[in-house]
């Protein structure tokens, strides 16, 4: 076996001159592929185990390496272990150490695999783990939504469309519409768990291995479902990447959309939210200003997100089969990604944690821009046979009337009604009622108190 000197690249027999200091400052990948230690270390264990097993090394060099592997992690988590840029990147510093605990037998462990197949195997099983992260956060953010909701079945506020006042609903059941996108989000990332579940190891660099290895064992072993299909597809394959970072941008959109909806009614026009000085700042310039800062954060950082999706596509573009340098940059967007996600989910939570509605104000809003005008439009619809364009047509001569009179639809006397539409009974007041409006929306899916306290209970038991 040709010895590897520890202070020397793994390819120094071929290449004799040593590489230039800036090559080796930025080739090096090991302060940000360190990250993948565990990943690393739990593949190199079921690697050498699955050789052992299929006898292509020996039961002693397979004990040799898994106490140096165990060892090395060891020292990583006490902070003992050296992580040196001339040793490139965390597959290539481990196996530099391991042969510095138990020498020349280090060299096994690179038996039958490339680093190609074993960073993207890493890099697999870190993703599943970050995935199964966000959407523990993705659950607290739920929980934290449903038990606001829950508390404001009955808090009357204006929906709107254009920023118009449009249908009074309950705040809760507008709550409910962010659970819904938090939801989504969550099934996002477990369908990317197919893709994910594919074994990248024993592919070794290019087109497989001569060795009698055993993939499934590998597959098994590791949590994967399946081994991929075919060598070359999987050194240069990172549409699961591409994947993980749509699930990440489509999920911080939601946020930012919540942010600037929250954003606008904590503003002083509308006035519908307040949020207590633990999630607020200050102005360095006027003394009175609460500023919703962190809802800023949140909006901002869906564009860091956004772009690093767009460097992910925008790097595999052009790539022909197989591996190349350029994917060496896929950790880093990855690992950025996934932090600034889970940090948003977090102050998201924090921030609905401090979030009170004005129910005052939102009634009060409610109350203006004729928003139970539909109502009328349904209620000539379902007591007068009349078609809705009609119905439509006579409801719009009725918000002009009260318009002109400057008067809420309530306002308006029986007598005025009728001038517009004699049909009408004294009954039609009830129908200018914010709270009945809001009840009637019983259809599956509508703003109804009950439709609400059913879809919570509906959440609370899927979480």
């Amino acid at each position: 076996m040709v010895k590897n000197k520890n202070n020397t690249a793994i390819w120094n027999t071929r290449i004799k001159n040593n590489t230039s200091s800036l090559f080796q400052k930025i080739g090096s990948s090991i302060d940000i592929d360190k990250k993948l230690y565990k990943e690393d270390i739990k593949g190199s264990i079921v690697h050498v185990e699955m050789l052992y097993k299929q006898k292509i090394i020996s039961f002693k060099i397979k004990n040799k390496i898994v106490y140096g592997l165990n060892k090395i992690e060891k020292e990583i988590l006490k902070n003992k272990f050296e992580f040196n840029k001339k040793h490139e990147d965390i597959h290539m510093s481990i196996e530099k150490r391991l042969s510095q605990i138990i020498g020349d037998d280090a060299g096994y462990i690179h038996t039958a695999r490339s680093r190609n197949d074993q960073v993207i195997t890493d890099f697999k099983i870190w993703i599943k783990s970050a995935s199964k992260n966000i959407n523990n956060n993705l659950n607290q953010t739920i929980k934290v939504t449903l038990k606001l909701a829950e508390k404001n079945i009955q808090t009357i506020m204006p929906g709107f469309t254009h920023l118009k006042n449009a249908q009074p609903l309950s705040f809760g059941h507008y709550l409910m519409a962010y659970v819904e996108m938090l939801n989504r989000d969550k099934k996002r990332f477990l369908n990317n768990m197919q893709s994910l579940n594919e074994n990248p190891l024993g592919v070794s660099a290019l087109v497989g291995t001569s060795f009698n290895i055993d993939r499934n064992y590998t597959t098994k072993k590791l949590g994967f479902k399946n081994p991929t299909n075919n060598s070359i597809d999987t050194v240069s394959d990172r549409d699961f990447v591409l994947d993980y970072l749509y699930n990440c941008s489509v999920c911080s959109m939601h946020i930012s959309r919540i942010a600037e909806d929250l954003i606008i009614w904590n503003s002083d026009a509308f006035n519908l939210i307040t949020l207590t000085d633990k999630v607020v700042t200050g102005s360095s310039i006027m003394p009175q200003k609460k500023n919703p800062d962190l809802l800023e954060f949140l909006r901002g950082k869906t564009g860091t997100i956004y772009g690093n999706f767009f460097s992910m596509l925008t790097i595999l573009k052009g790539l022909p089969l197989s591996y190349f340098k350029d994917l060496q940059d896929d950790k880093e967007i990855i690992f950025k990604s996934t932090e600034v996600l889970n940090n948003c989910l977090k102050i998201l939570i924090e921030i609905l944690n401090n979030l009170n509605p004005n129910k005052k104000r939102m009634l009060e809003l409610a109350n203006s821009g004729y928003i139970t005008a539909t109502d009328l439009a349904e209620h000539l619809v379902k007591n007068y046979a009349m078609p809705f364009r009609q119905a439509y047509q006579k409801t719009a001569a009725i918000v002009n009337l009260a318009e002109k009179k400057k008067k809420r639809l309530n306002e308006l006397t029986i007598q005025e009604l009728k001038r517009i539409e004699p049909k009408l009974k004294n009954d039609v007041v009830k129908i200018f009622d914010l709270k009945n409006s809001v009840n009637s929306k019983k259809s599956y899916g509508g703003t109804a108190f009950d439709n609400i306290k059913k879809m919570i209970i509906k959440y609370k038991k899927e979480l």
